[in-house]
């Protein structure tokens, strides 16, 4: 005997938000990109051509991306089809490689960026969930001068 199974469901979850735990680190970035205020995104944003992505929205699935160690437009893209995270974050929405490239490498969002960055650790610190003392790294490995391919 086995469960029923149909490549064909007549009822699609509306919700994505029950699909996922609720110590998710989507709800988490979700918190933080909608606890900045509006007035940050003024520099950002456009009033001429095509209307243009939510900033708050652009910048949820950049930090999800980047807590998931996708750093590549085209990787945040494909996660964007693949990941209920990504898919709730973004509502539904999938920006180009090109639209999310052309949003992070914006200034203001790269400062944007380094704050949100900031603000996780001091919250992590007021927490206790890290020492005020921990340093982190980005795992950057530096090629040693003295190694058996040198010749001196």
């Amino acid at each position: 005997m086995f469960k029923n199974y149909n490549m064909n469901p007549l009822v699609l979850p509306l919700y994505l938000e029950v699909k996922l735990q609720n110590n998710d680190i989507a709800f988490h970035i979700h918190h933080l990109a909608e606890s900045i205020p509006l007035e940050a995104f003024e520099p950002i944003l456009r009033n001429e051509g095509c209307p243009t992505y939510h900033p708050r929205m652009m910048l949820k699935i950049i930090l999800c991306g980047y807590t998931q160690s996708v750093l590549s437009g085209r990787k945040i893209e494909a996660l964007l089809k693949d990941s209920i995270r990504m898919m709730w974050l973004s509502q539904g929405y999938d920006p180009i490689y090109r639209t999310i490239n052309r949003f992070r490498v914006q200034s203001e969002v790269k400062d944007l960026i380094r704050q949100c960055f900031v603000q996780v650790r001091c919250q992590l610190v007021q927490e206790n969930m890290i020492d005020q003392e921990a340093t982190f790294i980005d795992g950057t490995k530096i090629e040693a001068n003295a190694n058996k391919f040198t010749f001196a």
